[in-house]
């Protein structure tokens, strides 16, 4: 089996400010993070904080990977309605400049808005038309700020939650430089976490790793819900797959960051025990 990197996303921690965390993650025995773009956490229209936060990753000795772009009501890179979507384009342009500032490799984007329900045909059309206008622009400015833009795999309840529609927008991108991340929770809730591994394999640059019960999105430690991590670990084995395992964790346990760092370091190491059965 392969020996993949497994790093960790810092939105475990996105009620924290990051520069309070980052020796914790170091300390904790990672080296490597998704850096999470939640403003209490991160302010990334900041500059200067951002700035601040990319001076002491280094100092600390960790490795930006990814940063993953806000998503949130007010973002919908989809609508009908051009200025609220310019709007939305322009929020991520604010991010990828964060990210590029930060020197992560790539820039982690929910193709679609927090929104469920899937409207009629025709109308679902133009919001997929609008989303790949919004995500040709940003992937253009991550080009010019020397970074990839890798597309996730959404919800299933949600407007864009089928793989196919995630698949449509990668057709429909200008460049080379776009590629995909799986979140492993998403396709266990969508009930074909084989089936979407196998569709996003040729595009997948990194996998967000977390796990479920099947009911709803809990981002617990793999091992704790219902994935079959040998079988997941098999198939990425299987498709020559050469990123990065990003555990994606939630923020359960607050501020008791020791506790925090006791659940990622029994992840990763219950991933390391499963990849080498």
């Amino acid at each position: 089996m392969s020996d993949w990197p497994i790093g960790m996303s810092t939105g475990c921690f996105y009620e924290s400010d990051i520069l309070d965390v980052l020796e914790v993650v170091r300390d904790g025995g990672f080296s490597l993070i998704e850096v999470c773009s939640f403003p209490k956490h991160l302010d990334y229209h900041d500059m200067d904080k951002v700035k601040m936060a990319s001076r002491r990753i280094r100092e600390v000795g960790l490795e930006p990977f990814s940063l993953h772009a806000p998503f949130a009501d007010h973002i919908d890179i989809t609508s009908l309605d051009e200025g609220r979507r310019q709007s939305s384009v322009n929020e991520l342009f604010k991010a990828a400049e964060a990210a590029a500032e930060i020197g992560v490799r790539h820039l982690v984007l929910h193709p679609g808005p927090e929104r469920e329900g899937r409207p009629l045909a025709e109308e679902f059309f133009h919001h997929l038309e609008r989303a790949c206008d919004s995500v040709n622009a940003v992937a253009g400015r991550c080009k010019e700020l020397g970074l990839s833009l890798l597309l996730e795999n959404m919800l299933p309840h949600l407007l864009f939650g089928r793989t196919q529609d995630m698949m449509y927008i990668m057709g429909a991108v200008e460049g080379l430089h776009v590629g995909t991340c799986l979140d492993t929770g998403h396709a266990h809730l969508a009930g074909d976490l084989s089936s979407v591994i196998h569709k996003l394999s040729c595009h997948l640059r990194m996998v967000h790793v977390n796990d479920n019960n099947g009911d709803w999105d809990e981002h617990l430690p793999p091992g704790e819900g219902g994935v079959n991590w040998k079988d997941v670990l098999d198939q990425l084995e299987q498709y020559g797959f050469r990123g990065a395992l990003i555990l994606e964790l939630s923020g359960r346990h607050g501020s008791d960051y020791q506790k925090v760092m006791d659940e990622a370091r029994e992840a990763r190491r219950y991933l390391n025990q499963m990849s080498r059965r």
